[in-house]
């Protein structure tokens, strides 16, 4: 039986529109990285999804959001899974100590869920509950897109329900410190892009490093060149695990969850960002039935032997981003591919293997790609949806951001050229 298939078919932009759209996500959407390496970071065709793949993964992103707010709270009143997580040991002293907020709701729970469609269904590959991002490409580039493809929808816009969330709990006129590792140019745009929401909002965003941050009992206060004083909230776009580096007056702790001041994720979001959460699973009350329906069977790599035997496999570092470091058969280059094993063998710990699945690839116009899914919950509410695809089933750095649409329930509108594309409809943009 001929698999149903999630996603439309389109026409991608012609090099003149792309070319025109490239110039403006630049300027308009502060996208600084346009190309990385010989690859253009976005692309010309955008992810059209059927309405009803759409409502299927909006359904299983709000269940995956609740689940791992649930976990997440009680994995912090059980602190001998911390260890299993791969959790340092100094690390787990501070978290003990500074993790519970006195009224853990004040802050905001922003998580992206990367889905893959598989010739299994839909699966995810991980949850990104610490410092998410894509807000530049899923609000405005996808933005950009829709207006070339007129009878589709966007998902959703990410980067504003998260400023209108933010205003809400700092207040009119509050003062947001965007706390950032300045160095880095795809975290310096992310920023940027946001402090433009939250300005057109009426609050003051401040671009600030983490080492910016000064405490005040358990209140935030930024202490720079161009601001120095009390904030109303704290959005933090710097990973949990990197915080031990700053300097011992930064009172890094604090952001785990005890600080008075709102936050964007408070740093015990390690503890469900970590790929060893599901080595804790049976330990929890929690059921999790949408972790455990869509999260390949994960395992310590000491395990893959018997727990994987005869079954395609994934090495991934359990504090692993953007596809970094993992060992993908066919996939990954065999000199990785040996340094990765040789890190797993050392530091077992640190790593986990994971039960391979195979994902459907996008079969159009410019040839097979392989899409990723990311879905945006705010406070376990749907916001938008962030794409990407790949000429091989390994999303990584590598890999282009493309706008997500949703396909129409009723008939396009009249004037549009559909053309037979295989067993999908092709649509031709707007204007080529």
């Amino acid at each position: 039986m001929a698999m149903r298939l999630p996603w439309r078919i389109v026409e991608p932009l012609d090099s003149r529109q792309f070319a025109e759209l490239r110039r403006t996500a630049i300027f308009e959407c502060c996208k600084y990285d346009p190309q990385v390496e010989d690859v253009d970071t976005l692309s010309p065709l955008p992810l059209v999804l059927a309405p009803e793949a759409w409502a299927e993964l909006r359904g299983w992103a709000q269940q995956l959001a609740r689940e791992t707010m649930q976990a997440e709270q009680e994995i912090l009143r059980h602190p001998q899974c911390w260890r299993e997580l791969g959790v340092p040991w100094w690390f787990r002293r501070r978290l003990r100590k500074f993790a519970l907020a006195p009224d853990p709701l004040r802050h905001l729970r922003l998580v992206r869920f990367d889905f893959h469609f598989t010739t299994e269904g839909w699966r995810i590959s991980e949850a990104n509950s610490d410092v998410p991002g894509g807000f530049n490409e899923a609000s405005g580039f996808t933005r950009l897109m829709a207006q070339h493809y007129v009878p589709l929808a966007v998902p959703g816009d990410p980067t504003l329900a998260l400023a209108t969330a933010i205003r809400e709990a700092a207040g009119d006129g509050g003062t947001v410190a965007l706390v950032h590792a300045t160095a880095f140019t795809d975290d310096r745009q992310v920023m940027e892009y946001l402090a433009r929401q939250l300005a057109g909002l009426g609050l003051n965003p401040v671009l600030a490093g983490p080492d910016h941050l000064r405490w005040e009992g358990r209140q935030a206060y930024l202490d720079m060149d161009g601001f120095r004083g009390q904030v109303d909230f704290v959005f933090r776009f710097f990973p949990t695990e990197w915080l031990p580096a700053l300097p011992r007056r930064c009172a890094w702790w604090h952001l785990l969850g005890a600080s008075e001041t709102p936050l964007c994720n408070p740093g015990s979001t390690i503890l469900t960002q970590t790929k060893r959460f599901p080595l804790v699973w049976d330990q929890l009350a929690a059921a999790l039935p949408a972790w455990r329906s869509l999260l390949p069977l994960t395992c310590d790599p000491r395990q893959a032997e018997s727990r994987l035997a005869g079954k395609g496999r994934v090495l991934k570092p359990a504090l692993g981003r953007v596809g970094d470091m993992i060992k993908l058969d066919g996939v990954t280059r065999p000199k990785e591919a040996r340094r990765i094993e040789r890190a797993a063998r050392r530091f077992p710990r640190e790593w986990v293997a994971q039960q391979r699945f195979e994902a459907v690839p996008l079969v159009g116009p410019t040839g097979e790609l392989f899409p990723c899914i990311g879905v945006y919950t705010l406070n376990e509410r749907v916001i938008g949806a962030y794409g990407r695809v790949a000429r091989q089933p390994l999303i990584d750095h590598l890999a282009q951001d493309a706008a997500v649409l949703i396909a129409p329930n009723v008939s396009l509108r009249p004037g549009l050229e559909l053309n037979s594309h295989e067993s999908n409809r092709t649509l031709q943009p707007v204007g080529a």
